[in-house]
């Protein structure tokens, strides 16, 4: 197996998972001095200080435009990577991530507040949250001969982590945790878009995109051998041949038709209930908030300084958010929709996935903060009731997926959709 394969793993996570995991970390720690920056630039521009209400109406909205913004890439990423491949649409985005970089950076330099909503709202559809989030997971999978498609699932859930974690070590207090430096960090996302956009044009698009959307066989052949080494790959390509020509030439599918055909309902059914797991266990809104209701803790309990309670929280920190909630759960998630979606509903599937998870994600970071004022820690029992149902039903009705063709999975579903046939899957004929 060539080493490729895992050089285009990383290279397609720098720019991709990892801008998320970094950016949904990296605002976890100058919460306060966004704050305060707020506050004195709106007292600085209008002659009086806001309330704090609306400071934090403000700082919720820092949080959530980011899902607005990756609301919006996922809603275009279907089409765009259909029209224009996984490769170019991913080189694409990192040219807007510069962008939101910039306006971030400069945003206290600036005296404007707004160049950081902006500069989110930038950041959302094009690092890696949007269009770079679900392209990049599409890419890789369909990139993945079937033996190593597991592999290839932990390498996007671990670019995650480590985002998360790196953004959570950039906002120490020892590195640019700090008010003169929170402009600094809060423009890091620019570097591993910087590497993306150098080292991407050197591997192929997608095997699986060039033969069965751009029917390019001699192109997917050569993508396959540049990706996989010199091996035998035959069954591979027969695989995606056989593929080919179950969809029988049919277009890729629009949002609208998995809801309208009834041969997918339990594919979208699966993959909105498994997927919400992402937002619904908790993690991602904990973590924006994690800072304020940690400081709160501190000094209730009297421990600032203490160097052993700093480690102990720093430890419990990284074990939590970045490793357990992605390494594992995000492992299996990520590669949902490539291993239960045919070629050519996986587009709309993943335009659905990362639309419905941002709108999630938009609104429990806008009212968690709320929440937790109301409800304290007993808010973790939404959370808990969520993930146990979930773990009912992936037991009883959701296939295992491990070691199976495309088509394979599909007669898996064609079985909890009634389909009246069997053999390769025809998308139109279901029992009356």
């Amino acid at each position: 197996m060539s080493y490729n394969l895992f050089l285009l793993a990383f290279v397609l996570g720098i720019g991709g998972t990892f801008q998320y995991g970094l950016q949904v970390s990296i605002i976890n720690s100058p919460a306060e001095y966004i704050k305060s920056f707020i506050r004195e630039a709106w007292l600085k521009r209008y002659g009086f200080s806001p309330s704090e209400e609306i400071i934090t109406l403000m700082w919720s909205f820092v949080v959530s435009i980011y899902s607005i913004g990756g609301l919006l890439g996922s809603l275009s990423a279907g089409y765009l990577s259909v029209r224009y491949g996984r490769k170019k649409v991913m080189l694409l985005t990192n040219i807007p991530v510069l962008l939101s970089a910039a306006l971030m950076g400069l945003s206290r330099l600036s005296g404007s507040f707004e160049m950081i909503f902006i500069g989110r709202l930038l950041a959302g559809p094009f690092v890696a949250a949007g269009l770079g989030l679900n392209i990049h997971i599409m890419y890789a999978g369909e990139c993945a001969p079937q033996k190593l498609r597991g592999v290839i699932a932990i390498t996007a859930s671990t670019a995650i982590a480590i985002g998360k974690f790196i953004g959570f070590a950039l906002g120490l207090r020892e590195v640019l945790g700090v008010d003169a430096l929170w402009p600094i960090l809060m423009a890091a996302n620019a570097l591993p878009a910087l590497v993306q956009l150098f080292t991407l044009p050197f591997f192929p698009d997608s095997p699986r995109y060039l033969l069965i959307d751009k029917k390019d066989k001699e192109g997917c052949i050569k993508a396959v051998k540049q990706l996989w080494g010199d091996g035998d790959h035959v069954a591979e390509i027969d695989d995606m041949t056989a593929e080919q020509e179950a969809i029988r030439g049919e277009k890729a599918k629009h949002v609208c038709d998995l809801f309208r055909d009834k041969a997918v309902r339990w594919q979208l059914i699966t993959l909105f209930l498994v997927s919400a797991c992402t937002q619904l266990i908790g993690v991602n809104v904990v973590r924006a908030s994690s800072s304020s209701n940690t400081s709160r803790s501190d000094k209730a309990i009297n421990f600032h300084g203490d160097m052993k309670y700093e480690l102990q929280k720093h430890l419990a920190k990284f074990l939590i958010f970045p490793f357990f909630s992605n390494v594992f759960s995000a492992g299996v998630l990520c590669l949902l929709p490539t291993e239960i979606f045919i070629q050519s509903y996986r587009p709309a599937a993943y335009v659905f996935n990362g639309a419905s998870n941002w709108i999630q994600l938009f609104f429990l970071g806008l009212v968690f903060p709320f929440i937790v004022e109301g409800l304290g820690s007993f808010c973790f029992i939404i959370f808990l009731a969520y993930c146990l149902s979930m773990a009912i039903f992936v037991f009883l009705v959701v296939p295992e997926t491990k070691g199976k063709t495309m088509l394979q999975i599909m007669e898996e579903f064609n079985r909890l959709n009634h389909q009246s046939v069997t053999g390769p899957p025809s998308w139109r004929k279901v029992e009356a």
